[in-house]
């Protein structure tokens, strides 16, 4: 592997033009990050160059190793205003040519720079009002309030339910499931923004700690488990993970979050997501019940 993150060879190949016809199908990537501003001019350079800011990525695709060590030599030129992207075309064009010739050009023979070994990745951040923080890289601030996490908990249990119904209203279920993922994306959904509008309210910002973190990856993962099932499997398998799902909050509620929470108002909030949340069981365990097994 040597600099690179990830080798990728496909049976799908691609044609591409730049700098002469061929087929792209080979993918060399590396931990990068791509500033905002040199998005355009790199995109521009090559369309087989490819970039993740969220990831911290680059990668490039060709038809050989050392013209996908020569596309990123380049690009890494462009980001650091060595080049242009009209030169970095030229130079790419004549290098090819100098490699095809057997002139063994050190663009293509190896990677001119190292790459970061820190952290590359880049999480943007929020803009919509009230939203949680990550605790990691708050310090003491993430221990001040345990409101803090129990408002977090809250948001990701509800956002959990609106992947969820979100999912399931794309499947061919019955008429019934539907009408009912329909009702949790809505009320689960407002429960997101009376969550957050509440921590703005009384003056507390939800922290995604490390066990709020795992319970979005616990949601994902039983999503995953239902995405390549349709029809009545779905159906079936959908209501069973609400009554499980539902189940579960009801028990965080009681014996986790009730304890930790604070204030009076984070605490009235608690019992009003546990009456939706038991409202929300007994109707699936009246679809799970009407089903046929």
């Amino acid at each position: 592997m040597g600099p690179f993150k990830l080798i990728t060879v496909t049976k799908a190949e691609h044609p591409h033009d730049f700098p002469m016809p061929h087929m792209d199908y080979i993918e060399h990537t590396i931990d990068y990050r791509v500033p905002a501003e040199k998005a355009a001019a790199l995109t521009a350079y090559d369309g087989s160059l490819t970039f993740d800011r969220t990831k911290g990525e680059m990668s490039a695709r060709c038809d050989l190793e050392g013209h996908n060590i020569l596309t990123l030599n380049l690009a890494h030129d462009i980001v650091r205003g060595k080049t242009d992207t009209k030169e970095a075309r030229k130079s790419f064009g004549r290098i090819v040519v100098e490699d095809t010739m057997g002139k063994h050009p050190p663009y293509v023979e190896a990677l001119q720079f190292d790459p970061p070994t820190k952290s590359t990745e880049f999480v943007d951040k929020p803009v919509i009002p009230g939203s949680p923080k990550r605790a990691a890289g708050m310090g003491t601030e993430a221990k001040k309030s345990g409101d803090a996490e129990v408002l977090a908990f809250v948001t990701m249990v509800n956002l959990n339910e609106v992947l969820a119904a979100a999912q399931a209203g794309t499947e061919k279920a019955s008429p019934q499931v539907l009408e009912f993922a329909k009702k949790l994306h809505k009320e689960h959904g407002k429960g997101v923004q009376e969550t957050l509008k509440l921590g703005q309210r009384i003056g507390v910002t939800p922290i995604e700690t490390a066990a709020v973190t795992q319970l979005r990856i616990k949601g994902a993962e039983e999503l995953g488990a239902l995405v390549p099932l349709d029809g009545e499997p779905f159906g079936a398998a959908y209501i069973d993970a609400m009554i499980k799902g539902h189940t579960e909050v009801q028990d965080m509620i009681d014996n986790q979050l009730l304890k930790n929470a604070q204030s009076e108002a984070v605490k009235k909030h608690l019992a009003e997501t546990r009456s939706h949340v038991a409202m929300h069981l007994d109707e699936a365990r009246k679809l799970q019940g009407g089903m046929s097994r």
